[in-house]
């Protein structure tokens, strides 16, 4: 199977608004890209992939606009002369933790599509739930409080699944289902995510769940990577059977069918590698390694560690590792991004990236004690909403000056995501990287701060198809053996990434203290929200 790691390798992503592919070289550079906007199969009126239903809490999207939207991307590749026959293994991953339901009888049709008809044809009538709930959805409180009762809280659910229990979480979803469609629920054959569910297209057969996308469930206990026997009784009768077995992320599920070989040319040797989900693809796409912390900095901040010691909290969410069996990783979301950054250039530097700058490089490191914490909106970490301003004393303060305030936000930001990651058992070490992307990532003045703050270098890579670029290395990973072969050997040859910053001698000491002062702030700060 190895041998035939000179091929080309297919990542795709079905993501929330469209689907799309990249096709590598065995030097790993891109030979293809193309995409299929779901909002332009007309006939389904989707607005951004999606339907939010009327109570304004339900989202859901038409299971078989994603199978026509692959139709199409395949049919538009062949069109431009693709050739499919030189693939040797492809891979992908899916928007994550929405739910697909596979109808009783579906594997039977699934298993003999045939190759003179579009597989949305021959599939319309396989799922015993029409639209399938994805991540946007929020309609799932009540299970989430009966799972939290059941299991003794929501550390509880968090130390066994990763994650406390989220109304988006897919275990919840099937839990709605099942109190409120049993018909449906009982005509269910297999349950698949959307990863798992896009490579059982491929393969004519129901695809595993991978150990990464199945993290963020609740429903798979994370330091076994199985399914959570607890958490299975807690959702619904029969469910195991539905579920089906836990794959690692690197295992050949099987085969492309005979479907793909007949209708595109696909060899019938090309390797289907299990799908997982777009967060975990993205890491695999950026190439994380131990010690590692990649920061996207964009409208709301996403966090994305490589952890080996893992540690469980209320905030944030710890999945199983895509590329490593042995590590997990963690994902942070942080609402207050670009947008508080961008208020306070306006505010401080008369809208100028470049007087904004002039502002942080004429202020010391660490601000002279000065501390600040910046929530234009209702935040995630902490849960807090307002502006709050220390001064070296530890005193709340009214204002700063524009050099004080403008370091005060960038400072307290980087701190904030330094001492979350910690709280999930992210620890930094001599061989610790910052990888950063986002529109600030090419701000010099901010990487510095980035670099001093984590004391670390910080890398700048663009990172705009990592889901998918991550599903394509992780098909060569796959095909190369997966758990025998290094993931970082798979992608050694992969493009360099550009330095953007060192971090000064002095910025540890500073820092750490100051990560202490940051914990004490915020510990003010939710002791006066609650009051409030």
């Amino acid at each position: 199977m190895a041998g035939k790691a000179d091929g080309t390798f297919l990542g795709f992503d079905f993501s929330t608004q469209q689907i799309k592919v990249i096709a590598i070289d065995n030097k790993l550079e891109t030979i293809h890209e193309s995409a299929v906007k779901l909002d332009d199969l007309k006939e389904f009126n989707t607005s951004g992939g999606c339907h939010v239903h009327d109570d304004n809490l339900t989202v859901t999207a038409p299971t078989i606009m994603w199978v026509k939207a692959l139709d199409i991307l395949l049919d538009n590749m062949k069109t431009s002369g693709f050739d499919f026959s030189r693939v040797a293994a492809l891979s992908g991953s899916g928007q994550q933790h929405g739910s697909v339901f596979w109808k009783t009888g579906a594997l039977e049709i699934l298993s003999n599509v045939q190759p003179n008809k579009q597989l949305h044809e021959q599939l319309k009538d396989c799922f015993s739930v029409a639209d399938s709930p994805i991540w946007m959805d929020s309609s799932t409180s009540k299970q989430c409080r009966e799972l939290e009762q059941i299991l003794g809280g929501p550390q509880k659910v968090a130390d066994i699944t990763g994650s406390r229990a989220y109304e988006r979480f897919t275990r919840n979803q099937i839990a709605k289902i099942y109190q409120t469609k049993p018909e449906a629920y009982n005509k269910t054959e297999r349950i698949s995510l959307v990863s798992s569910f896009a490579a059982s297209l491929f393969i004519g057969g129901y695809a595993p769940i991978d150990d990464s996308d199945g993290s963020g469930m609740n429903m798979l206990d994370i330091h076994s990577r199985t399914w959570s026997e607890p958490c299975l009784q807690a959702t619904a009768p029969g469910l195991s059977e539905k579920m089906g077995p836990v794959v690692p992320s690197h295992k050949v599920v099987g085969s492309v069918s005979s479907y793909f070989v007949q209708s595109f040319g696909f060899s019938p040797d090309c390797q289907v590698v299990a799908f997982t989900g777009d967060n975990p693809g993205s890491l695999a796409g950026m190439r994380l390694k131990q010690g590692d912390i990649a920061i996207s900095l964009g409208t709301s901040d996403t966090v994305f560690l490589w952890l080996t010691d893992p540690k469980p909290a209320l905030e944030g969410h710890i999945l199983a590792n895509p590329v490593d069996t042995s590590a997990f990783m963690a994902l942070l979301c942080f609402k207050n991004g670009s947008l508080m950054r961008e208020k306070i250039r306006d505010r401080c530097a008369g809208g100028s990236w470049e007087t904004f700058s002039q502002h942080l490089d004429s202020t010391p490191m660490g601000n002279n004690g000065n501390l600040g914490l910046y929530f234009d909106v209702q935040e995630i970490l902490p849960q807090a909403v307002g502006t709050f301003r220390f001064n070296s004393k530890g005193e709340q303060v009214s204002s700063f000056s524009d050099d004080e305030e403008v370091r005060a936000v960038i400072e307290g930001q980087f701190l904030s995501k330094r001492v979350y990651a910690a709280k999930l058992g992210y620890s930094l070490g001599p061989e610790s990287r910052v990888l950063a992307t986002g529109g600030a990532s090419s701000n010099k003045a901010i990487l510095q701060v980035m670099a001093d703050v984590f004391n670390s270098p910080v890398y700048i890579q663009d990172v705009a198809n990592s889901a998918c670029l991550g599903g394509a290395y992780r098909a060569k990973h796959g095909l190369m053996g997966g758990s025998s072969v290094p993931f970082s050997e798979v992608v050694k040859d992969a493009p360099d990434f550009t330095l953007g910053a060192t971090p000064n001698p002095e910025a540890d000491q500073i820092y750490l203290k100051l990560c202490e002062e940051y914990k004490k702030a915020e510990n003010i700060v939710l002791s006066e929200q609650t009051i409030s």
